[in-house]
């Protein structure tokens, strides 16, 4: 999720794992046009995800000296900036949340916060019955729920305005975008009916 205009850039469904770090990763930067502050929770397959994407090789010269020669690295891109927010527990309850900076400098503690994600996280469930905790109206088949996530996604940053995203309109009032909107990726608020007409099969390359 973008901070500033709440935009949900990526979405997988699946377990905590490698591949899925990555695909997320690589999704999110397709989608930018600059590098941002990365931040997420403590775990470290981000981390990896991150080098994998934004680092170059760097090869070394032969010196013309006996033995094997050095090899080569990765190096990661200097305006990379990541940070993590990891919460340590006692007995159930939070007990302390340490902000570390992993990649970058210059970066504000204050920026480095995940709650908007995890109350948008909260709201996901409550909007959605088949991602709450506990609900029989879960999706048997995961290409069903990724299909329908989708489509709720797509809901949120076209068609739902954002209270806090209020901007003035041509009239003087206070009108709210939505996340879409508000990027700049339309000029106005679509309706349901819009979305479901839209000819997204020719857009496809």
């Amino acid at each position: 999720m973008a901070r500033r205009s709440r935009l949900i850039l990526s979405h997988f469904i699946g377990e905590r794992k490698r591949y899925v770090a990555n695909r997320i990763i690589d999704e999110t930067a397709d989608r930018l046009a600059t590098n941002p502050l990365f931040v997420s929770d403590g775990l470290m397959l981000y981390t990896i995800a991150l080098l994998k994407r934004f680092s170059h090789l760097v090869e070394f010269p032969r010196t013309g000296k006996r033995g094997r020669p050095r090899a080569p690295i990765m190096v990661q891109d200097p305006d990379l900036k990541y940070a993590q927010v990891v919460k340590h527990r006692k007995e159930g309850r939070l007990d302390k949340v340490d902000r570390r900076i992993i990649f970058g400098d210059d970066i504000d503690p204050r920026d480095i916060s995940t709650s908007l994600i995890e109350r948008q996280n909260l709201t996901f469930r409550q909007d959605n019955n088949r991602i709450s905790r506990k609900t029989i109206g879960f999706s048997k088949i995961k290409k069903g729920l990724d299909n329908q996530m989708m489509l709720y996604f797509t809901y949120f940053n076209f068609c739902r305005p954002h209270w806090s995203l209020k901007h003035r309109n041509a009239r003087g009032n206070w009108e709210r975008f939505t996340p879409a909107r508000d990027q700049g990726l339309t000029d106005h608020n679509w309706t349901l009916r819009e979305l479901l007409t839209f000819p997204f099969h020719k857009n496809i390359n």
